[in-house]
């Protein structure tokens, strides 16, 4: 995603999914191509910190994103903690973030 109006469209009329390091937001769809965006803010520590965050979180969701209905908005949004966690951690928040808003099966 790119565009502000589809961050706030997910994010207000999504189910949320919160976790110690992340929240996402998803508004599933009914087809075609599903769009992921993420938000991570100056919060997290410098440009650097935050671009490594993003690119781990990028990683992480390009596995899952095959398991979402097509269609789907989702919106990852990186909380302060994130930054300290490791890959694999945030891999377990992400996938129980995603059960939590419904949009993966167990």
């Amino acid at each position: 995603m790119t565009r502000g109006e589809e961050f706030r469209a997910a994010v207000r009329g999504g189910a949320r999914g919160a976790q110690p390091a992340l929240v996402a937001h998803v508004v599933l769809g009914t087809g075609g191509p599903t769009r992921v965006g993420f938000v991570v803010s100056k919060a997290i520590g410098t440009a650097t910190d935050r671009n490594r965050v993003k690119r781990r979180l990028r990683h992480l969701m390009r596995d899952r994103v095959d398991l979402l209905p097509g269609g789907s908005r989702v919106v990852v949004r990186a909380l302060p903690s994130s930054s300290s966690q490791s890959s694999a951690s945030l891999g377990d928040q992400l996938d129980a973030a995603l059960r939590r808003c419904g949009a993966t099966r167990a």
